[in-house]
């Protein structure tokens, strides 16, 4: 059951129809995440939702002003602006705007066979506290690409791009700090500090006094932040770097294993191609001419 006193002034919505929704299901590019329901209620005094056996899509409900909450086995949470939950599917729940400063969401249904990669932040509250770099704008704007492109039509086209829009609007929720980092340009941090420092420097083997004492930590210090941070030691991160590197020569370039070698500061081509194999099991002869 949903109420809602006359609509809301300027409400927008989209509902899938059923034989669109069979097409995502059959489509190898959409059936791993789709959405069917996407809207948005500005100040929807009076929004309430009673589902007794719940939605059959997750739901999720972005609050950008005002305030709401939300009931799902048996505990309620209040919602405040910059505030989200995803509803699980199949779960009861209800969900409200409150009286007094109703709330303004972005909201959508999503479902899939890799839906339950988000289970993570279901039917709990999460904040995207609006701090220095929080990229608020942007996530919205996500919102609304995939909006607008729905509006264009159902093609196949169009529905393959609105899932992968998905996945990366459903990351940004799911993944706060990761989708922050690219406003952190000018204010990075130790880790980011070093693996630029690695980036810039393929060409060498450095070895980890040189990468701590570019951040300024002692060995020991700079090897437990780092690998608690990226659960890789910094020389392994180094390593994948190397070999993220070597990869697009061998794809982009007429170079040989030799040169590629040398290029990223391996001085035996050997060892190298040890190196390489341990990290895309293919040796690098394999992986040039694997099947792309």
């Amino acid at each position: 059951m949903e109420l809602k006193s006359d609509g809301f002034r300027g409400e927008r919505s989209i509902v899938l129809p059923q034989v669109i929704k069979e097409l995502l299901t059959q489509n190898e590019v959409t059936c791993s995440l789709y959405l069917t329901d996407i809207g948005y209620y500005p100040n929807a005094s009076g929004h309430f939702c009673a589902r007794p056996n719940g939605a059959n899509e997750n739901v999720l409900i972005y609050c950008v002003d005002g305030k709401g909450w939300f009931s799902v086995n048996n505990k309620k949470y209040k919602v405040d602006k910059n505030q989200f939950f995803i509803l699980e599917a199949n779960i009861p729940h209800e969900y409200g705007a409150n009286r007094q400063s109703p709330w303004s969401i972005y909201w959508l249904h999503f479902t899939g066979e890799k839906a339950a990669i988000f289970s993570s932040v279901f039917n709990r509250v999460l904040d995207i506290a609006p701090v220095e770099g929080h990229r608020i704008q942007e996530r919205i704007s996500i919102f609304e690409e995939i909006y607008q492109n729905l509006e264009l039509g159902y093609s196949q086209d169009n529905l393959e791009y609105v899932s992968m829009c998905l996945w990366h609007l459903l990351a940004s929720f799911r993944f706060v700090q990761q989708f922050r980092v690219m406003n952190k340009v000018n204010r990075i941090n130790s880790i980011q500090q070093a693996i630029l420092f690695m980036k810039e420097n393929l060409d060498k083997s450095l070895k980890l006094e040189e990468i701590a004492e570019h951040v300024h930590y002692s060995v020991s210090h700079f090897s437990l932040i780092f690998t608690k941070s990226t659960s890789y030691s910094p020389l392994e991160y180094f390593a994948q770097l190397k070999i993220q590197r070597a990869c697009q020569y061998l794809d982009h370039t007429r170079l040989s294993v030799k040169s590629i070698a040398y290029e990223l500061g391996f001085n035996d081509p050997f060892y190298f191609s040890k190196v390489f194999k341990k990290y895309t099991s293919l040796s690098p002869v394999q992986y040039k001419n694997r099947e792309k």
